[in-house]
């Protein structure tokens, strides 16, 4: 059966993550301190890190929602602190402006164009609460399925069944790209999507997974890689 789609992983695929939540943290933790100096007097961000992971290990039903998780740990500080509810939407506002200033990898755009050009559809699964309005990407994509509006966190077959049955496509003709070795390849070989395992670090494949049915180490060779099968 020929690719008819593709499904994109997010963040390490499409961007860096790791400084982009350290600097959205950061620009989080200074607004309060500036305008909700309370808080910052009782937690530090380190504090607050463990009470949002605690709050996801006391809420397995919404371990699922990252923004739900940083929206009510920061109810709760405000709560503490003497501050309105208001303060967590205030506050997560400053988060998420940040969160969302990502620099895509180089071969993201002209790849995403190719690819579109080629005819192919193109998909999004993410665990994360990446929006693509905000980056200037969305266009290139059909249908943005984010973990918490499938009520399942990647791996889990849920969340590529959600995109699968909402776009009406058999699972092996869509080819699932991700960074994750577990989340992002085993999770779509579950439910029989192909995969893409894109290795920006020329990592070793883990022992303990099948192998993808590709291996790149940047999104241009994915329609080299495509063009031979």
């Amino acid at each position: 059966m020929p690719i008819a789609a593709i499904s994109f992983d997010l963040d390490d695929t499409l961007w860096d993550i790791g400084p982009v939540i350290l600097n959205a943290e950061h620009a989080m933790y200074d607004y309060l301190r500036e305008m909700y100096p309370r808080v910052t007097d009782r937690y530090s961000l380190e504090e607050m890190r463990d009470i949002r992971a605690k709050l996801a290990l006391d809420r397995p039903d919404m371990r699922h929602d990252f923004t739900w998780l940083r929206r009510e740990s920061l109810r709760m500080h405000a709560s503490a602190a003497g501050y309105p509810p208001s303060m967590a939407e205030d506050v997560f506002e400053v988060f998420f402006v940040a969160r969302n200033a990502v620099t895509l990898y180089e071969d993201v755009v002209p790849t995403l164009q190719s690819l579109t050009q080629a005819g192919l559809r193109l998909f999004v699964i993410t665990n994360g609460n990446a929006d693509l309005g905000r980056i200037g990407i969305a266009g290139y994509f059909e249908r943005i399925v984010h973990a918490r509006n499938a009520g399942a966190l990647k791996p889990a077959e849920a969340i590529f069944r959600h995109l699968l049955g909402s776009v009406g496509l058999e699972p092996r003709s869509v080819l699932h790209v991700g960074d994750d070795p577990l989340s992002d390849i085993a999770g779509a070989r579950r439910v029989g999507m192909r995969t893409a395992w894109i290795n920006r670090n020329q990592a070793p494949w883990p022992d303990d997974h099948t192998e993808p049915d590709f291996e790149i180490v940047g999104l241009s060779e994915l329609t080299r890689a495509l063009s031979k099968r």
